[in-house]
Formats: structure tokens, C-alpha cells, sequence
């Protein structure tokens, strides 16, 4: 992710050196190849069996999404795993975040995310597209065929917004933080209006680097995602694939 400034964010930092690219994936997924320079986030170990009979939730993103940082329990995926256990809600939280990832790494990766056969995925994307200043046609471009792609495997999106300095100029940080609720429009999605709600510009709840939350930091960051998340699992929307019917 690079720079944290006035409320948000991106994420083009790699991992540390240490984290292996043979290192096991999240579990149930069948780890995919770097591509460019996208680098996986290898930091997140296998918590449960792959055998796990639990309708999977896969956390879709960039540093942000992998924990860049931070100790495996503390990133949001682990701590939202923790939070629906403790609420009673039998879902199993996957990590598929890769530090760096843009739009157009992602949608390399969907198929890698799909065999996880996942029934929600929170995808988390855009952020590094904005902070390299993309094109913004083409950066929606890639959700909105990321959001296609997932949905007609009859999957259910949240999908992540995220903003930009305003350093990057009034025009295009207002039509980049647009670009999201458009696609949650269009596409009708459950939609978290800014994934760093609370967090981004506190220098308490983020890392020295000044970019990456802490493990308080995502602490909060969940109760975020927990606000879209909880309606639509305790609506009963949202439920293994493999009960779903072809429309």
C-alpha cells in the first residue's frame, strides 16, 4: 500500500522477504501464480480444515485485506472470523489478499477465488489503482468484470469502497470514491461505504508506516465490515453455492 494521507489509502508495499511464495494459501484455495509484480501475501496460515463443511466467506483483496504488518490473528479476516464465532454465525473466513494487487491483478484471480467456492466474497479492490492515478474507465472496468464474474458463479458481494488523498485532485478522488457506489448500484450490491471508516489519518491506529492499520486498527476495520456483512447473513441471503439453483 503507499501512502496513508488525510483519511486513505492504497497498498503497493510487498510483504517482508521472508514470506515464501511456496508458503500455503488460504485454505480450500489452490494458491495462484504471481503475475507483474503482484506479490502474494503468504502471512496468513491455514486455520481451519479444508473439510470445513461451514459456507465460506472470502475476503477479496489488496495489503489491506492480506494484513500487511500486522501478526496473522490481527488481520480483519482472523478478526472477523472471531467475531461471527462469537455471535454464533458458522461461516468460514478465507484470507485471498495480495499486498500490491490492483484491479487487473484481481480479475487474473478470480478463478483462484471461485475454487475456494466461496458463498460471500468482500472484494477490495481499487485502491492502488487510484494511488498510481489509472485510468478510472479502466479501473472500473476490471470491478465491474471481477463483480460479473462472481455473480454469475452465484456468488454474494460486498463490495469494499475505498478514497483517495485529496492530494490526487477534487475531480478525480470524488469520482473515484463514486466509482464504487456506481458499481454497488448498478450491480445491486451490499456496499461498505469506506473500508477504513475510523481508521484512515489516525496515526494511533495505524502502523509507523503511517499506511497499514494496526491490529486495533482492524479491529474497528471489521466492525466496518460487520455493519454490510451481519444484515445479509442473518437475512438468510447468503448460504453455500452448492445448495444455490440455476436461475
Amino acid at each position: 500500500m503507499a501512502l496513508l494521507m488525510s483519511g486513505l489509502v492504497g497498498c503497493d508495499q510487498a510483504p517482508p522477504a521472508s514470506n515464501s511464495p511456496s508458503s500455503p494459501g488460504p485454505v480450500g484455495l489452490s494458491r495462484p501464480q504471481p503475475t507483474n509484480n503482484d506479490t502474494l501475501a503468504t502471512d496468513q496460515p491455514a486455520t481451519a480444515p479444508a473439510s470445513d463443511p461451514r459456507p465460506r466467506i472470502v475476503a477479496f483483496g489488496d495489503s489491506l485485506t492480506a494484513g500487511l504488518g500486522v501478526s496473522p490473528e490481527q488481520t480483519y479476516p482472523a478478526q472477523l472470523q472471531k467475531q461471527l464465532d462469537t455471535l454464533g454465525l458458522h461461516y468460514q473466513v478465507l484470507n485471498a489478499g495480495v499486498s500490491g494487487d490492483t484491479t487487473a491483478g484481481g480479475l487474473r484471480r478470480v478463478s483462484w477465488v471461485l475454487a475456494g467456492k466461496p458463498s460471500v466474497v468482500i472484494l477490495e479492490l481499487g485502491g492502488n489503482d487510484g494511488l498510481r492515478g489509472l485510468s478510472l474507465p479502466e479501473t472500473r472496468s476490471h470491478l465491474d468484470a471481477i463483480i460479473k464474474r462472481l455473480k454469475e458463479a452465484q456468488v454474494q458481494v460486498i463490495l469494499a469502497g475505498m478514497k483517495l488523498p485529496p492530494n490526487y485532485g477534487e475531480e478525480y478522488t470524488s469520482k473515484f470514491e463514486a466509482m464504487y457506489r456506481d458499481l454497488a448500484k448498478a450491480h445491486t450490491l451490499a456496499l461498505i461505504p469506506f473500508l477504513l471508516e475510523g481508521v484512515g489519518g489516525d496515526h494511533k491506529l495505524n502502523q509507523a508506516d503511517g499506511i497499514h492499520p494496526t491490529g486495533e486498527g482492524y479491529r474497528i476495520v471489521v466492525q466496518n465490515v460487520l455493519q454490510t456483512l451481519l444484515p445479509l447473513l442473518k437475512s438468510g441471503e447468503s448460504h453455500s453455492p452448492n445448495s444455490k439453483k440455476k436461475a
